[in-house]
């Protein structure tokens, strides 16, 4: 089935490690991080690189880490979403059968390497989400004492190859590491939850930042100004078409919804794309449009955002909220008694027949959803207004709510069901892709929107939705 993996996101236990932001990186804008270290570092043979990721774009030969020229080493996702370390120039190739294709989650990859080993299975080991990985689809280990150019006196790369053009990452990254001279563990960057021993989660990098070696250094992107800051100190990277806005508040402590590309519409004419993280998307080609999120709610009271980047006036295209239990997906949810829709035009829609309900909202509008599931009803705003003098706060009176028949599992969508017209939209479920004029949070302390949420309404990410149900 579709991955809406959140709908139970697992023990509400407290982390008390917070990672705080990761970096964006939008394959569109040929993103990536850079720097050539002067000097080869500790040692050519032995290292260990760390960090999370969030995929953005499946199916697409991605590059991660990557050092040197022509002959070069690097770590990527291939096409088929495989894990590779491979050497172009030497005869060593790790590439895992295991596949990364979960859009909604983070992954932890270690890859730890010592080339003086005896035994060629110990020169190289991978751990995904702190288990080592013992299956590969190809499995060419290093020669003995092979100098390993990530790290070293070349041209290193995060989020493209160094040496193409392409390819570029597409997703997030978050605790970028890299150890010079010591083949760590994965209990060196993480532990294991006591409640739930198969999640694995980060811990503080402090004290192993004595280890780091003479190239190492931490990417916590905790700066918004200055993305590739070594908080270790010594060995910045230089940014490439990164933008402040490149921050985000999506982490592995604090996972937050997204647009799911997994969870995809079987209309023919469907050309929907996704960029930005899986937070913007469009109608390739001027088909239709539909785009779900990564989590859902069955209880509760969520709030989340929508800048329209570009639409027309149209009675079966905007922003709306579907069931996920109802929508078969053979067409927009707006035509179904399963979704539940505010129009461009200003209409509301269910169950497939539109009404008058507020205004029309056009080009960088921001359309607001509140959510209450405790009470199945939901409200629309526009630029921070209730439309039809809707009171999210009203509770079971449900004052001049939008709809108040809401049934099922529950995810946001924005729909286009007008082919021949390009419409665009932006969501923003406390980590927007975009510059807000103002950044609101919820009453936890949890995302940034344009306007306020109501009080009570929370924003859709795992810390919220572990404490509060969903």
């Amino acid at each position: 089935m579709p991955i809406n993996s959140f709908l139970y996101p697992g023990p509400s236990n407290s982390n008390p490690y917070v990672v705080d932001n990761s970096c964006m990186f939008n394959d569109g804008d040929s993103a990536f991080l850079s720097k050539t270290f002067s000097g080869d570092g500790t040692s050519h043979d032995i290292g260990t690189v760390s960090f999370w990721l969030k995929r953005g774009e499946l199916g697409a030969e991605q590059g991660i880490f990557t050092a040197g020229a022509s002959t070069r080493n690097f770590i990527r996702i291939e096409s088929n979403d495989t894990l590779t370390f491979r050497s172009v120039g030497d005869s060593f190739h790790l590439q895992t059968t295991q596949v990364f294709r979960d859009p909604s989650s983070w992954y932890s990859i270690i890859i730890a390497w010592d080339t003086s080993q005896g035994t060629a299975s110990d020169r190289v080991n991978f751990y995904v989400n702190g288990t080592q990985v013992t299956a590969f689809g190809t499995a060419t280990y290093p020669a003995q004492n092979l100098d390993i150019k990530l790290g070293a006196a070349e041209l290193n790369c995060i989020g493209k190859d160094s040496e193409q053009t392409t390819p570029y990452f597409d997703g997030y990254l978050s605790e970028f590491v890299y150890i010079d001279g010591q083949q760590l563990t994965p209990t060196s960057f993480g532990e294991f939850d006591a409640d739930s021993p198969t999640i694995f989660k980060p811990k503080n990098l402090d004290p192993i930042s004595g280890i780091k070696g003479t190239n190492g250094f931490y990417l916590d992107f905790e700066d918004s100004a200055d993305l590739g800051n070594d908080v270790w100190g010594g060995n910045d990277f230089a940014e490439t078409n990164l933008a402040a806005t490149d921050q985000a508040s999506d982490s592995p402590t604090n996972n937050f919804c997204t647009l799911n590309p997994l969870d995809r519409s079987t209309l023919s004419s469907d050309g929907t794309t996704f960029a930005e993280g899986n937070l913007k998307t469009t109608d390739a080609s001027s088909n239709y449009l539909v785009a779900t999120g990564s989590m859902a709610v069955t209880s509760g009271k969520w709030y989340f955002e929508c800048k329209i980047d570009a639409t027309a006036s149209h009675t079966a295209s905007g922003v709306l909220i579907v069931d996920l239990d109802g929508w078969d997906r053979t067409d927009g949810a707006a035509n179904g008694s399963y979704g539940w829709l505010y129009a461009a035009n200003g209409d509301k829609r269910n169950g497939g027949s539109s009404s008058s309900y507020g205004d029309g909202f056009s080009a960088n509008d921001i359309i607001g959803v509140a959510i209450d599931m405790d009470n199945t009803s939901v409200y629309f705003s526009r630029n921070g207004t209730f439309q039809a003098s809707g009171d999210p706060t009203s509770g079971a009176s449900k004052t001049n709510a939008a709809f108040t028949n809401l049934t099922g599992t529950i995810t946001a969508q924005v729909y286009d069901g007008s082919s021949g017209q390009a419409h665009e939209f932006s969501l923003n479920f406390g980590n927007p892709p975009y510059a807000n004029s103002s950044d609101a949070a919820d009453e936890n302390g949890y995302g940034a929107f344009e306007y306020a949420p109501p009080s009570g309404f929370l924003a859709l990410c795992t810390q919220n939705l572990g404490s509060d149900g969903g």
